[in-house]
Parts: structure tokens; sequence; C-alpha cells
């Protein structure tokens, strides 16, 4: 058991971080080999208020594209591998992943919740959310060909964005670029990998308008796995006058894929490539059909005033084969955000940046259910006719203060509303509203010891609303049934304190060239830890819980070329107060007391490192070798079922300059084999998971040895 409370202790100094206008455009990601050195001019945009990253009271790392070069890109783990506290697991090899931020997210609950979304964790796609208002997230809008940087807050950052943020992480899609360019991308891999991608961007005028449409396709490697997406992400960012800049950006994706299904521990030992039985006759998938327009208009009054303002509309259409049923979702999501800011000098050691801003997010539609054919097709049977809205409703206040040259503080704090509404056409004596409410405050202190280097601690608090199939009654007995949404649920909240550092150090060795880290210290306390019932047919909020843990980021360069990055993360998470009631178990009288045992879907330790080689000579060619090491972790919250640690390598060679094919085009490449050595692995889970006859059916198997080979072609500048 891991335990930092002596040095957390010292973090016991109240503090958090400054929220940033998401809609703000951010500077080129530089190579990751020399990102490091320039950390002292990058601005954190999800903080929402511009502090640069040295100033900032919070675990933030950014990953530019040369992370995830010469990778399928499917996935968005494929981008977050070195990146501490994260847990990002590939379900079955498509864009389909399971997420986790410091165990946020980490919650789960058999067939309901284990496949398509994540949960506990805001993603932004260019600061319009993709999270839904009940805290959930699809992945579906997310290709990493369209990608340019992305940012990850690791700690709770519910104070800048509101419900289900215990950590966030900002998709920006807008290129960078002062003349035009055109880029066109083609990987292909095992089990039918093929990816094919065209980006470019043009100026009009003072205008930038920019696109990248993105086709895969993968058979998959088990049966059932199989997935295509077709994806566009484009948009134009033009200014209006010298002080206002307006953006419109377009996302609009086809996204198919199918779902394998858990496995018992015998089938993986027997096979690991077979499907589950049930989901593969039920042909279990997903459908979806989304699209996105997103407005933004960022205007400066004067020097020391402006405001930003966010409105979008996101149509859905998604149909899904789910727990032997049809179903057809059609729905709408629509909101927005305005944040005014302001700065002023109250003094020659005194400078304050003001804040206030408010979010709002509604979600609404049908959802018809039908019976399932032997084919796995829809029947004509209709089973429910319901609406299911949702809605999301936050302001915030927060100030910067920088204190002389050395010392920053960072104060604020945020109000969120959010509410359920369900009605049903065939069964209205259900229909029922239920609202949550919740403040949550942050302070933050940071003291930069050199441009280069600073120490913070902070505490900020989190609130998070039970996801939209977690408000689904008890049907144990009549009386749990009279409405559609359990009255004994509440939010769940958190409270976070952190201490760390970052530092960038030249070492100006002969051999050892340059040393940047990044480590933080925490502790998250969480009441209303929500309890699964009956594998998630029912929840209550009925638990708290404790994670303390340890991270660092840490990069080496030295003299012939040779890197290593890694990514260490030690964390303890257990229920301090869990009590489930065995009545719903039928068993009145009876109580399972899980107080002392581990959180579910949490492991204790996760390391990433990667070896790199750039030789002169080679034109640009790097050599890379990587693993990662994730240790056991238990999947139900009783602890009797398990996931073994894991240990994969992995190998590539990419190119990082464009080879000059003459009339202005080049051409990269890169050749990368997954699962170097073949291992046998659990590459993720269901939690929680369903038991069939007395054996737990729990496990996905991880991909086998993968070969990817990429090429690029593109116009040089």
């Amino acid at each position: 058991m891991i335990s930092l409370r002596p040095l957390l202790a010292a973090a016991w100094v109240f503090g958090l971080s400054a929220p940033v206008d998401a809609q703000q455009a951010a500077p080129p990601a530089a190579p990751r080999d020399s990102a490091k050195a320039q950390l002292p001019s990058v601005t954190v945009t999800a903080s929402r208020s511009g502090l640069p990253l040295f100033s900032t009271p919070l675990a933030v790392t950014t990953v530019s594209r040369e992370e995830w070069a010469g990778r399928s890109g499917f996935g968005l783990n494929d981008a977050l591998a070195h990146v501490p506290g994260v847990l990002a697991q590939s379900r079955s090899g498509s864009g389909d992943i399971r997420l986790t931020i410091r165990g946020f997210g980490a919650r789960g609950a058999g067939d309901r919740s284990n496949a398509g979304t994540a949960r506990g964790v805001r993603i932004l796609l260019n600061g319009i959310p993709e999270t839904e208002p009940d805290g959930r997230t699809s992945f579906d809008g997310v290709d990493l060909a369209a990608v340019s940087k992305i940012e990850v807050v690791r700690s709770n950052a519910s104070a800048l964005w509101g419900n289900a943020a215990g950590g966030v992480i900002n998709i920006n899609t807008v290129p960078e670029y002062s003349s035009p360019f055109a880029d066109a991308e083609t990987v292909i891999g095992g089990d039918g990998l093929k990816r094919f991608a065209v980006k470019g961007g043009t100026l009009a005028g003072a205008a930038r308008l920019f696109g990248t449409f993105v086709n895969s396709g993968y058979d998959g490697w088990r049966p059932n796995s199989q997935a295509t997406r077709a994806l566009f992400d484009g948009g134009v960012m033009a200014p209006l006058g010298d002080r206002t800049t307006f953006g419109a950006l377009l996302m609009v994706t086809h996204n198919k894929f199918n779902i394998p299904g858990p496995l018992t521990q015998a089938q993986v030992d027997a096979n690991p490539q077979q499907a589950n039985a049930t989901y593969l006759t039920r042909l279990e998938r997903r459908d979806n059909i989304i699209g996105r327009l997103g407005l933004t208009l960022d205007h400066r009054f004067d020097e020391t005033q402006g405001f930003s303002t966010m409105l979008f509309v996101a149509p859905k259409y998604l149909q899904r084969s789910e727990r032997g049923t049809y179903r057809d979702f059609n729905r709408f999501h629509v909101g927005g955000n305005a944040v005014y800011h302001a700065t002023g000098t109250l003094s020659d050691d005194l400078k304050g940046t003001f804040s206030a801003g408010t979010d709002l997010a509604y979600q609404d539609g049908t959802i018809l259910f039908y019976g399932l054919t032997p084919a796995g097709g829809r029947a004509t049977d209709l089973r429910d006719n319901k609406r299911e809205g949702a809605n999301n409703f936050g302001v915030f206040v927060n100030e910067d203060l920088a204190v002389g040259a050395d010392w920053a503080v960072s104060v604020g704090a945020r109000y969120d509303a959010a509410t359920y509404t369900y009605s049903s056409n065939i069964t209205p004596k259900l229909n029922t509203t239920k609202s949550f409410t919740g403040v949550t405050p942050k302070l933050g202190l940071t003291y930069k010891v050199n441009p280069t280097h600073s120490w913070y601690v902070s505490v900020g608090g989190g609130f998070e609303v039970p996801a939209g199939n977690e408000t689904d009654p008890a049907s144990t007995f009549g009386q749990d049934t009279v409405t559609a949404i359990n009255p004994l649920l509440e939010p769940v909240r958190s409270t976070t304190y952190e201490f760390g550092t970052r530092h960038v150090l030249g070492l100006g060795g002969a051999f050892l060239q340059e040393l940047s880290y990044d480590a933080a210290a925490f502790l998250t306390s969480v009441s209303n830890e929500i309890v699964p019932y009956r594998g998630g047919r029912f929840y209550f909020t009925a638990g708290k819980a404790q994670r303390t843990g340890a991270e660092l980021g840490l990069t080496l360069r030295a003299a012939g070329g040779l890197s290593l990055e890694s990514a260490v993360t030690l964390m303890n998470a257990e229920y301090k107060t869990y009590l489930v009631d065995s009545v719903y178990y039928g068993k009145p009288g009876k109580i399972a007391n899980y107080s002392g045992n581990k959180v579910v879907g949490v492991p204790d330790a996760m390391v990433h490192v990667t070896l790199g080689w750039l030789p002169e000579g080679l034109g640009g060619l790097r050599f890379q070798l990587g693993t990662q090491q994730t240790s056991g972790y238990f999947l139900d919250d009783a602890n009797t079922v398990r996931v073994p640690s894991e240990l994969v390598f992995d190998l590539g060679v990419v190119a990082t300059t464009p080879f000059d094919l003459g009339n202005g085009l080049g051409v990269r490449g890169a050749v990368r084999v997954q699962n170097l050595t073949d291992t046998r692995y659990i590459g993720s889970a269901f939690l929680n998971p369903d038991i069939v006859n007395n054996v737990p059916v729990a496990y996905e198997p991880g991909l086998p040895r993968q070969f990817l080979l990429s090429l690029s072609f593109e116009r040089l500048r």
C-alpha cells in the first residue's frame, strides 16, 4: 500500500488554478524532443485564463503530434502514453477506449457502462464540450489525424468546467500556419487496419480556412470487433477588425464499431481471440452519426478588457444493439459559454486578472426501444418510447494575482446546476424531473524560482452528477419504480489537495544536455461514491473513497541524439466507507461491508518509458523502443476479481523530417511494431462485471503483435 500523507501534509495550503479562454488559439506545438525547452512560453488554454504554464497551479501536460507519430491514430489512447496519472486503454483496437485520470472515470457496472463512452473526465474539442450534460463522453468526433495539440489538466477541475471534470482533455484541431499547406497520410496495419487522411489550409485575405477528412476501417482481431469511421473536421478563423476574431468550426462524423464483449478467465486462457457468444449473436454495436457547428467570437474592448463567447449545436442520430434491445436515439446537444476578463495593476508589485463567465449545455431527444431479431437487427415491436433531457448551467468567477515577479495566487468559485427530465409515452406515470446543485471553490499558490522552475500548491473541489443510466431506479420491489429517476442519488463530490513542481534544466554536459520534469503529489477525497447493484442495473450514492498518489513526467536529452521519456504514476485508491444493503440481493437484514477495499479499476502503478535515438546522418530517422507496465487492479468492489499486471513493448522508426521529392513535395514514413514480444495480456476489462454461473465475465484481451506502416505526403513550405 502506498502512503503519501507525510508528503502531502506539506501541501495543505489551499490553492488551485485560474480558468482560461478555451477558444484562444494556442501556439504551434514544438517537436517532442524540444518542447520542454520552450515550456516557459506555453499558455494553458484548458485552464480558462491564459496563464503561462509555469504560473499555473495545476498539474498540466501538453502533447504534440510527435507523440503519436507512426501510430494508428484511431484512438485517443495513442496520444496519452506519456501523460502521468492517465490510464487510456484500447478496448479492441478501434476508437473505443477506457479512460481515467487519477481514478476519475474509473467506476463502471457490467454492460451498462463499459463500452463506447467515458465518464468523470471532461473532453473538449477546441473548447467545445464533447462531454454530454450527464457527464458521459463518446469519442465519435475525436481522430488524431485532425489533431494539432492536446492539453491534459490532470487536476480536479470542476471549478473551471463544472460537472464531470475530474480531469480535462482539450483537443485542438485548429492548425497554425502562415502559408497554404496540404498533407495526405495513409496508415495500414494488421487485422485489416486502413486509414487515409487529407489535411489542408489556405488563406483568404486575413482569414484562415482549414480542414481534415479521415476515413478509417478495421476488420478487427476478434470476431465482432470491426470498426469504420468517416470524419470531417474544419473551419475558418477570421479577424473582424483589429480587436475581434470570429471562428466557425464544423465537425461531421459517421462512426460504427462492434463490441466483441468480455470473456471469462478460462476463455482467455483457451483462446483470447474469441468473442463473447452473446455479444456475437446480438451483433452488439454502435452506429453513430453526429454533426456539430460551433461559433466563437473573441473581442477586446481595449488593452485591459475583453470577452469571448461560444455557441454550438450538435444533432445526433444514434443506433445500437445493446442488452437484447435495438435502440434508436434522435438527440440534439446545444450550448455555449461567455467569459469576461479584465487585467489591471493594483500597485508596483501587484497585478491582477479577473475573469467571470457562464456555461450552458442542454441535450434532449427521443429514444425508441425495439426488440432484437435473431440476426441482430431491429424487430417490429416497440417496447418503449421516451425522452431523457439533461441540462447543465454554471457560473464562475476567478482572480489571478501576480505578487512581484515570483509569486502568483489564484482564487475562484463556481456554481453548477444540473437537471434531468424524463418522460415516457408508454408509461407516463414514470415521468419526473430531478435537479442537482453544487458550489465548487478553488485556491492556488505558485512560486517561480526562475523562468524555467516553479512550485505550486492547490486545493479544488469536484462536482459530478450521476450519468443518465445511473439515474435508473431500483427494480427489486414495486415501490422503487414510482418514477423513472432514482430519488436516492446525489452528486458525487470530491476535494483534491495537490503539491507539485515543474522544471526545465539545461545540464550543459558533454553527454547529458537537458533535463525536464513535472512532478506532483495529490490526495483526493470523494463522498457520495456511486455504488452499483446487480451489475449496474441500479445505483445508490452510498460510499466514500480516498485516492493518494504521486506522478512524475520526465524527459532527458543527451548527446548523439539519445533521449528518454517517462511517465510514472503511483496511486493508492481505497473505499473508506462502502456498505451494500443485501436486501436488494434477496437477503433482508444483511449488509456487505467493502470499507477498506481497493477502488475498482484503478492500478497501483503505471510506468511508461521510451528510449529514443536520432542519429546524425540518417535523414532525421528516429528509433524508439517503448515499454508500458501497468500493475494489476481489481474489477469488482468486493475485490474478488482482478486483472493481472502487464508489460508490453513496442518498437518504431519514424522520419522526423520530410524527404524532398522535388517540385515542392515531401514524404515522411514510419514503421512500428506494437506488442513486440507478442505478449498475452488483458487490454481492458468490464468493471463490476456480470456473474454467469458463478464466474465473472470481465476480461477484454489485449491486441497481439501488430505491424503498422504509415506514409505522409506533404507540400513543403
